[in-house]
């Protein structure tokens, strides 16, 4: 007779969503976590189907730019994600992130479940209570993601040059060391 062998049932991945103005930025801090099993970037929050990249830019399709982070909450938790999405955002400007202007480039979580909203506004009072200035970043709930066309995936690690000039003329890193000091990025 052969026994059978019980296995533990395997951690399922979560997914959290996160709008912190160009796509490309918001992939490296997640990138570089234990945990997170990938990143893509697409579009979220509007009301265009299958929007394009070209739709998006141009404004008037609601949706914002964000990564989607695929992780396993038994490495990595969801407050340890939304503490690195704060540090990589200026959440006190409004439909803005550095050089980026229009709603598409806003600042935003899109919480996947009951459990993600309220750690999400928890969070956001936490961040709030450190400034004088009023936090503008969206708390929504996540409609659906579409995913961004294949030449945004990893554009950092594809076009690291590209990459590296677009993010230092953005000013993202300076605005994101006087928003946060040296928490910034983290």
């Amino acid at each position: 007779m052969l026994a059978l062998v019980s296995w533990p049932a395997a951690a399922e991945d979560a997914t959290a969503i996160f709008a912190g103005g160009c796509f490309w930025c918001m992939e490296p801090p997640y990138d570089q976590l234990d945990g997170v099993k990938s990143t893509t970037s697409g579009y979220i929050g509007g009301h265009v189907d299958d929007p394009t990249y070209e739709q998006v830019s141009a404004g008037g399709t609601g949706h914002a730019e964000a990564v989607k982070v695929v992780y396993d909450p038994e490495v990595v938790s969801y407050e340890r994600l939304l503490a690195v999405f704060w540090r990589n955002v200026d959440p006190l400007t409004a439909n803005r992130q550095f050089c980026d202007a229009g709603s598409q480039y806003r600042s935003a979580i899109f919480y996947v479940d009951e459990r993600q909203k309220t750690l999400a506004e928890e969070s956001l009072e936490q961040v709030a209570a450190r400034f004088d200035e009023p936090v503008v970043t969206e708390i929504n709930p996540a409609g659906t993601f579409y995913p961004a066309e294949d030449y945004h995936q990893d554009y950092y690690e594809k076009n690291p040059l590209r990459y590296k000039f677009y993010r230092y003329g953005c000013g993202r890193d300076q605005r994101l060391e006087e928003v946060w000091g040296d928490e910034a990025g983290g």
